[in-house]
């Protein structure tokens, strides 16, 4: 059974870091506004720019708003945490699935047979989970731990309104032992993972005769139809004591049908997201616990996540530690004393009638909807990697925000909103900012790039390429420092709700809700083991592109939704190839320059035509 080492770390945690810091008004406001300026059409600028002004001006709303904020700060351990929560997850009533749960895919395992896969789960089970630093800009700087606490000890509930995130904090000798293991759209609750516990759940899940109806389809759907769902499921007892058994286990196990698809990284992501739909597995799932092990009878496996309780280092550390622990143990499995005195797996039993039914069909049909208008492209840049970036002296991740930004540029004639999510856990409870990756810096660079007169010279391109990774690396500091603006625009908007103001300006500003659609929404995910992290877009005519880069080869997992016309995953890998070789052969070039002796060259003042 997966556990924490090393408890005592939470306490340390609480007295040595700092808490999450309010960021001066003013400096906020200004970062607003020059992160939003190319964004918006300019008359809509100039009406922006007079509402910041009068929301900032001395003795204005933004002043009380800000003294209250930092009252807040004095009174609680983290001020954003609850309204981040709330706001970034709680409130949304979209499905988690695609929306919401990113996915860990594993390497694709090669199963022998059922026995293989189910040896397989019993050793993602095993280990007990090492708690460790993250690394990165700002290295050595010790980190809030409580994401791990909540890896196992989490359970997302649907609200008609809003959902609510429990933590189970009581004593150990309370603390949930079992698991549940989904098998055939069929769920078992297990005390004990070992290999012939696994295989008496799949002979009990292939009777037909006791086989109900797919009830996990049901936490596939929006948060609101779960919830109402959930209110019919529990009228009856049956159904009660076995949501009370999922919503305390410790994880969920889901041991998934082989499927028909050509397992290739792009259909191994999809499968993950979404099970494939309800005639394949996307009923085999409980979306709302935290943590589920996918095992697939056909070498597809890997981890679903919800979102709310933690990040994806969390989820990243998680994985890369089981699967160092499997391949470095294949033959070890876990050994009960005595296997007769193991209490058998029990099937979950629920009581359905013709309005339930109607509940899941209803609910299936919302998944496949979903399901079909996935567009997934998994691309592995083989050019090259973290190392030559490295080599040119840039920052990797600041160069791939950079190079994705030119791709989007290429493929719309403009740059958008976008999120690149920066961990700000060298503070207390602390979970996330935003990085704003759409400098003006950027937009700069992009243009230079794809100017057709090429009226641009390399060493132009050079200096705005470095201006542009600059850019992105300061704003990236300062979002870990606890500087950036979205929290603490996020935090003066709650307090003036609280405070029963009318909603300020800068609030219900044209500008302010644009910029809060981040149409590209970016994450960089790094393993250490060969496995990637994928998710879906944020908005309806939005990309999801998450990362990894590797030493000579990089990643991208780029999400879109069939449905909007405007985006499509394939025309902006494409795009995103294309924009990686053109900043590799500007790179290049300009090394060869900087290497030539003076005067051996005109090339330097000559423009350069970018490959179309």
């Amino acid at each position: 059974m997966p556990i924490l080492e090393k408890e005592t770390a939470r306490d340390r945690d609480s007295q040595v870091l700092p808490k999450v810091p309010v960021p001066p008004l003013k400096q906020t406001l200004d970062t607003y506004l020059k992160c939003v300026q190319y964004l918006v059409k300019e008359e809509q600028f100039k009406k922006t720019k007079a509402i910041v002004e009068k929301f900032g001006a001395p003795g204005g709303v933004g002043e009380v708003l800000q003294k209250k904020l930092l009252e807040r700060r004095d009174k609680t351990t983290n001020w954003v945490y609850d309204y981040w929560l709330e706001e970034m997850y709680l409130n949304n009533r979209l499905a988690l699935p695609v929306n919401s749960s990113p996915v860990m895919v594993f390497p694709k395992q090669t199963f022998r047979d059922h026995k293989d896969a189910l040896r397989f789960a019993a050793h993602n089970l095993s280990p007990s989970l090492p708690v460790e630093f993250a690394r990165g800009q700002l290295a050595g700087t010790p980190l809030c731990m409580e994401q791990y606490y909540r890896l196992f000890t989490s359970y997302r509930y649907p609200g008609l309104k809003t959902d609510t995130l429990k933590v189970q904090t009581n004593a150990a000798s309370s603390a949930p032992e079992h698991i549940i293991v989904a098998c055939k759209n069929q769920f078992f609750v297990l005390d004990v993972v070992i290999l012939t516990q696994l295989e008496k759940i799949m002979k009990m899940a292939e009777n037909a005769e006791e086989r109900l109806p797919p009830f996990g389809i049901l936490t596939s759907d929006g948060r609101t139809e779960w919830a109402q769902a959930r209110d019919v499921l529990t009228k009856d007892q049956t159904n009660r004591d076995s949501l009370a058994l999922i919503e305390s286990c410790v994880c969920v196990v889901c041991l998934d049908e082989p499927s028909s698809l050509v397992p290739s990284d792009t259909n191994r992501a999809l499968l993950m997201l979404h099970g494939g739909g309800h005639e394949k597995n996307g009923a085999n799932r409980w979306y709302d616990k935290s943590m589920q092990f996918v095992i697939g009878m056909n070498g597809i496996c890997g981890v679903v996540c919800e979102h709310s309780p933690f990040e994806g280092i969390v989820l990243v550390q998680c994985s890369e530690f089981l699967m160092k622990y499997i391949t470095g143990s294949p033959s070890k499995i876990v050994k009960a004393s005595s296997i007769r005195e193991l209490p058998p797996p029990r099937r979950l039993l629920w009581k359905c009638n013709p309005q339930i039914q109607g509940l899941l069909a209803a609910s299936g049909d919302r998944l496949q909807r979903l399901v079909n208008n996935l567009d997934m492209d998994v691309f592995k840049f083989k050019a090259y990697g973290k190392e030559f970036i490295k080599k040119q002296k840039m920052s990797p991740d600041a160069f791939i925000q950079v190079a994705l930004q030119l791709a989007f540029y290429k493929c719309n004639g403009r740059l958008v909103s976008t999120y690149e999510s920066a961990s700000i856990r060298r503070f207390q409870q602390g979970r996330v900012d935003n990085i704003r990756s759409a400098t003006p810096e950027a937009l700069a660079f992009v243009k230079s790039m794809t100017d057709e007169r090429a009226t641009f010279t390399d060493s132009e391109k050079t200096k705005r390429l470095r201006d542009a990774i600059n850019a992105q690396t300061n704003y990236t500091i300062a979002a870990i420092t606890g500087m950036a603006i979205d929290n603490h625009l996020l935090g003066l908007l709650k307090i003036s709700k609280e405070l029963n103001m009318e909603k300020p300006e800068i609030f219900c500003d044209e500008t302010y809700l644009t910029s809060n659609q981040f149409i590209l929404s970016t994450s960089q995910v790094p393993t250490t083991v060969e496995m990637f992290c994928c998710y879906g877009p944020v908005v309806p005519n939005g990309y999801g592109a998450c990362y990894n880069p590797q030493s000579d080869h990089i990643i991208f997992c780029v999400s879109s939704f069939w449905e909007n016309t405007e985006t499509s995953s394939a025309v902006f890998v494409k795009a995103l190839n294309e924009g990686l070789l053109e900043i590799r052969d500007l790179c290049n070039r300009s090394s060869t320059l900087a290497t030539k002796p003076a005067g051996s060259s005109q090339e330097a003042g000559q423009p350069h035509k970018s490959g179309k």
